[in-house]
């Protein structure tokens, strides 16, 4: 039962069928109560979401230019998405939703020198900031302070291991995603190069997936000894090379590894796709000359402005018991460094 169904029963426009239900002083009272007798005989219940999101953007535009969410990270500058691209991404995909739903977006320095929680709480309620927007932190096992309970919150990412609703990618079906292409493109010893910290920070999420993926494509005999590496180097690069012999591999890494993998391969006249063929998976492929996967930052930016503005219509304040995790698919680009199909 939708409220234009409602309507047709009531022969009245959806906007009428609307004020009734709002106790409007525009609609009659025996109309108000035919309204309300029909819509409990009919079990019509209103979108709460729908509900506070008409409310808020009824209200002037002066008003709600007041509407904002904070934005918080436990990173040491206040704004790091000035600084790091796949961060200025997210804050590009989160701007651009918030201004579509009427919010602005207020940067707060959480790690401010000498700023305690309950300070910053204070802070939050005389801007009466309600919704909390965090890009998450350089410490993979971050927690969430729990003064912060009065808000909703949203996260990106995994590095805050408290329960929170969350926007992420999908490491483990994106490496999957990786490793299907180079089967499909006749492949036949592929191995994975990672960063440990990436690992760790997606619950070994990579790894995992390889592993399960070689059992099921090619037996477990023919998995190829994981190659963890902090900073890329020759040497070990090189040695790994040698000992195992992989035809392909899957590089999942930050984007300034990228650009230390291509100097190593170009040091030791190592070809793509001639010699091996690449496929990346970081936050930005573009522009690099690889094939890959990157993340979708926009979108996760936008869905964590709609999670959140979803929690506060619902009510949805505190730490969750069960936390809401939505996941986003990273896009493929096309490059150089695998063979044609």
């Amino acid at each position: 039962m939708t409220l234009r169904d409602l309507a047709r029963l009531a022969d009245l426009s959806p906007s009428a069928i609307s004020l009734a239900l709002r106790d409007s002083p525009r609609i009659s009272a025996a109309t108000k109560i035919r309204v309300r007798e029909l819509a409990t005989e009919h079990g019509y219940i209103p979108d709460a979401r729908m509900v506070d999101m008409m409310r808020h953007l009824r209200k002037p535009r002066t008003v709600r230019a007041h509407a904002c969410f904070g934005v918080i990270s436990f990173y040491p500058e206040k704004r790091p998405w000035e600084s790091a691209p796949h961060l200025s991404r997210i804050h590009d995909g989160m701007t651009r939703r918030a201004t579509e739903l009427g919010y602005r977006l207020d940067p707060l320095w959480l790690q401010a020198p000498g700023l305690s929680i309950r300070r910053f709480r204070e802070i939050l309620k005389a801007r009466g900031i309600e919704g909390i927007l965090c890009f998450g932190s350089p410490n993979v096992a971050q927690d969430f302070p729990r003064e912060l309970d009065a808000n909703a919150i949203v996260t990106v990412g995994f590095s805050i291991r408290t329960n929170l609703h969350r926007v992420t990618s999908r490491p483990f079906n994106d490496t999957l995603n990786a490793f299907n292409r180079l089967r499909d493109l006749g492949y036949q010893r592929p191995g994975l190069v990672l960063s440990p910290q990436e690992d760790a920070r997606t619950y070994h999420s990579h790894s995992a997936a390889y592993l399960g993926w070689c059992e099921n494509n090619f037996g477990m005999e023919r998995a190829l000894p994981i190659l963890r590496l902090d900073q890329v180097k020759a040497e070990p690069f090189l040695q790994w090379r040698r000992a195992h012999a992989p035809d392909s591999f899957v590089f999942v890494h930050s984007p300034t590894a990228v650009g230390q993998l291509r100097t190593v391969l170009d040091q030791n006249q190592i070809r793509t796709p001639q010699d091996i063929g690449i496929a990346v998976q970081t936050h930005t492929v573009e522009g690099s000359g690889f094939a890959g996967l990157q993340q979708n930052l926009h979108l996760m930016g936008a869905w964590a402005v709609e999670l959140l503005a979803a929690r506060i219509a619902n009510r949805d304040f505190g730490i969750p018991s069960t936390p809401r995790v939505e996941m986003v698919e990273s896009e493929w680009i096309d490059g150089h460094s695998l063979r044609p199909a």
